[in-house]
């Protein structure tokens, strides 16, 4: 087998990772890393994007330079290649989030309905605002009665028959003009992405940058439109985050205790797990097999999901999920999906874990089924837990190996939290940004990418923004890497620069607010909607920026492009598959500057990186008439 030739100093600076690495090596366990190494060199034209599977005439490799420049059977050349190849990846990606969306919608369907036993509207507040903010009137209408109405409304967001999505009405409208303009208005979620499909079958469209622009259309249905509807409903059925501080890191997990994670996207699974978890008859069953209780903790943005709502810690991110399962120490891991490597079900097979996969749509051969309906969810949870305390009678202590204690990091940066922790109102933020205090915000989401140093740009790059008095906002995988870096307490403050520090002591705030899983950059793009509308200007005059420096996924696509197409330059730590096209890079490094007021950076180093997205706060700051550093006003 292959090796990874980086040392394990090199691979991750966590020492709960470090551990676990060591041991899987002495246990004869792969990891991520083992198998990247397997696969690399990688296929040239496969990383540029030049390859081409879409029809049984190829498959087809493209050479657009030199003397053997070749086009594909059809003809298509490396520029008409790559943008269909990116365009499937978006829509991908953009599918995957607003599908998650949809969940949600059906969950408050079925609520309104009565038809999902153990699920509630618990924000009933947020439940009524969301009615009037789409024009549903609510005088006279119970709970629900509202949700049924609401549900009604957001499924057709999701149709054909529409000309804009509900929630556009959140962005300023002079981009929403940029967006008419440009033929760019995301109709119907569904119906971006299955035009995306049908424009890049072969023989549809041949024209490079009309699929690109149809990208970004198709990824803001997705930001605009399946992910924000996520994230509200979210609020709606489980309740809308509210400052908190829990732990985090492998430390969570407990030697005398039924360990079990939840992993994935979608909270619809894991509250039913957490709510079996608690019960005194769950309870009981797992002392009686000789453990202290049930340990429910977090992976990915499942984990996120709880963590924000109900203090569940966080056991890690996207590279540590199966550095989780090396610790011996976990009796199951319950799955919905995303983002959770097939590997994980032979890695729970080396131990006494059991792999319980969920939902009807993702499938793990080798794991155990309990397929989680609406209507059976907590019988299922039930049966998962009775499952795992089965497992714990079957654990080997001597294979345990918990790596190091827990870290504490605030939690729970909902929108409406940070409002009611400025007073609220947004003022104090803007005042704050205006005499340069705060010189701007930057939002930095998740992923783990095992090409580059675990968590490694993602630290670096938010300690060099604190450090310039730039607040940071993150999300998903992002958040078990602050919270290790100690940037998620206000004891981070100390890490800050005068001016951000000042700021956050005044509102006890951390420099780095955990705002949710990665469905919830939706509440950025609300966020910078709001500001933008408070100081009268488009997104794109913000000084804001955004994030993803360690990105592998489709989703990570669709996010970075809907933030670029809302005006929010946005920084790669790795280039997506497009240099085989230098029409479509120039695109993405300059040109949608052009069309959107934003563009990419891709940078790897986090210094370079932070540097970059400085001198972009300053031009915005300074084409605002506002002084790039602190005047000495007085803030209040």
């Amino acid at each position: 087998m292959a090796k990874d030739t980086r040392t394990i100093e090199e691979l991750s600076p966590w020492e709960d990772a470090r551990r676990m690495l060591v041991k899987a090596k002495d246990e004869g366990i792969a990891t991520v890393w083992d198998r990247l190494a397997e696969q690399t060199p990688h296929c040239s034209f496969c990383d540029q994007g030049l390859t081409c599977n879409k029809c049984v005439m190829g498959p087809c490799r493209v050479n657009p330079k030199g003397p053997k420049r070749q086009l594909g059977v059809c003809g298509a050349d490396g520029d008409l290649t790559v943008a269909r190849n990116f365009g499937r990846f978006v829509a991908a990606g953009a599918a995957s989030h607003s599908d998650h969306g949809r969940d949600l919608l059906e969950a408050l369907e079925a609520v309104s309905h009565g038809t999902a036993p153990g699920y509630a509207v618990r924000d009933t507040d947020k439940l009524a605002r969301l009615c009037a903010e789409v024009g549903i009137a609510t005088l006279g209408l119970d709970a629900a009665s509202q949700a049924k109405a609401l549900a009604e409304h957001f499924f057709e967001d999701f149709g054909t028959r529409r000309h804009a999505l509900s929630l556009l009405s959140r962005a300023p409208k002079k981009r929403r003009d940029i967006w008419d303009a440009t033929r760019s208005t995301p109709r119907g979620i569904d119906r971006e992405c299955v035009e995306m499909l049908h424009r890049t079958h072969m023989g549809v469209d041949c024209d490079p940058v009309s699929i690109c622009l149809h990208a970004a259309r198709t990824a803001l249905a997705d930001g605009w439109g399946g992910s924000m509807i996520g994230t509200e409903l979210s609020d709606v059925l489980f309740g809308t985050p509210r400052p908190a501080t829990v732990e985090a890191n492998l430390g969570v997990l407990r030697a005398d205790s039924v360990n079990i994670l939840v992993h994935g996207h979608s909270p619809v699974v894991s509250e039913m797990i957490l709510a079996a978890a608690r019960d005194p008859e769950m309870l009981a069953k797992a002392k009686a097999a000789g453990a202290a209780g049930v340990n429910v903790a977090g992976l990915c943005c499942t984990g996120n999901e709880v963590l924000m709502r109900q203090g569940v810690p966080l056991a890690g991110n996207h590279l540590m999920t199966e550095l989780a399962l090396v610790t011996g120490a976990v009796e199951m891991v319950v799955a919905d999906y995303q983002c959770v490597m097939p590997s994980l079900v032979q890695i729970a097979s080396c131990y006494h874990t059991r792999f319980v996969s969920t939902s009807e749509k993702a499938r793990f051969p080798g794991g155990t089924h309990l397929e989680f309906t609406l209507e059976n969810a907590r019988d299922k949870a039930r049966e998962a837990v009775e499952l795992a305390i089965e497992a714990f009678t079957r654990r080997d202590a001597g294979r345990v190996d918990i790596p190091t204690t827990p870290v504490s990091l605030r939690t729970g940066y909902s929108n409406e939290a940070v409002i009611e922790a400025l007073g609220g109102s947004a003022e104090p933020l803007l005042a704050a940004i205006k005499i340069g205090l705060v010189r701007g915000v930057v939002g930095i989401v998740g992923c783990n990418n095992p090409k580059l140093p675990h968590d490694g740009v993602l630290t670096g790059l938010a300690k060099e923004l604190i450090r310039q008095d730039i607040l940071v906002v993150v999300t998903g995988c992002a958040t078990v890497a602050m919270g290790k870096a100690g940037l998620m307490t206000t004891e981070g403050l100390e890490q800050a620069g005068v001016g951000l520090a000042e700021f956050c002591s005044r509102f006890d705030l951390p420099p780095v607010l955990h705002v949710g899983s990665c469905v919830d950059n939706s509440r950025i793009l609300a966020l910078c909607g709001m500001l933008a509308d408070a100081l009268g200007v488009d997104i794109a005059d913000l000084p804001v920026a955004a994030s993803a420096p360690e990105w592998y996924s489709e989703k990570a696509a669709a996010i970075g492009l809907y933030a670029v197409a809302s005006g929010i330059m946005t920084h790669l730590g790795l280039p997506p598959n497009i240099l085989g096209s230098e029409l479509v890079t120039g695109l993405a490094l300059e040109g949608l500057e052009g069309v959107f007021g934003a563009s990419f950076v891709v940078e790897p180093d986090p210094v370079k990186a932070a540097e970059a997205i400085s001198r972009r706060i300053t031009a915005k700051r300074l084409a605002l008439g506002l002084n790039d550093r602190f005047d000495g006003a007085v803030f209040s």
